[in-house]
């Protein structure tokens, strides 16, 4: 019996250096703003700097359960661009879409963000989202999926 490995007939995720940096790169922009969200879900006295900055300081009950359903997005979004990049997890056919899905609303994001009147969203968030949502879509663009045979 042969012991070295071969490939197998499912579909595998194959990507260059350049993309693994570039998936690295925007998630972890996706794990700082998540743990900004949760940071704002639990109270901390950031309110003015985001959501548009009209809020207090400590966002009210609604938007503190908001900013926690938006730390497990960012958070999931975080896993998604390494998989599709293949530097983790399995390939599945729904990685596509949800990069690009991902990339797509990172660059809405950032209008929002440059539009805001909080100088913090002006100056760092708009740039931070800009920049992860072009590099996730240099992932969505550069990855290949190869069959293995």
């Amino acid at each position: 019996m042969n012991s070295t490995l071969t490939p197998s007939t499912s579909s595998r995720t194959t990507a260059s250096p350049a993309v693994g940096v570039a998936a690295i790169g925007a998630s972890a922009i996706l794990l700082g703003f998540a743990g900004l969200q949760i940071a704002l879900a639990a109270g901390a006295p950031l309110g003015e700097h985001v959501w548009g900055g009209t809020q207090e300081r400590v966002l009210p009950t609604g938007m503190r359960a908001a900013a926690g359903g938006a730390a497990i997005a960012l958070a999931a979004a975080a896993g998604v661009v390494p998989r599709m990049a293949g530097l983790t997890g399995r390939p599945a056919r729904w990685l596509s879409p949800a990069t690009w899905g991902i990339a797509g609303y990172l660059a809405l994001n950032t209008f929002g963000n440059l539009a805001s009147s909080s100088d913090v969203e002006r100056s760092l968030f708009g740039p931070a989202t800009a920049i992860a949502s072009a590099l996730t879509a240099v992932v969505a663009l550069r990855t290949r999926r190869l069959t293995s045979t």
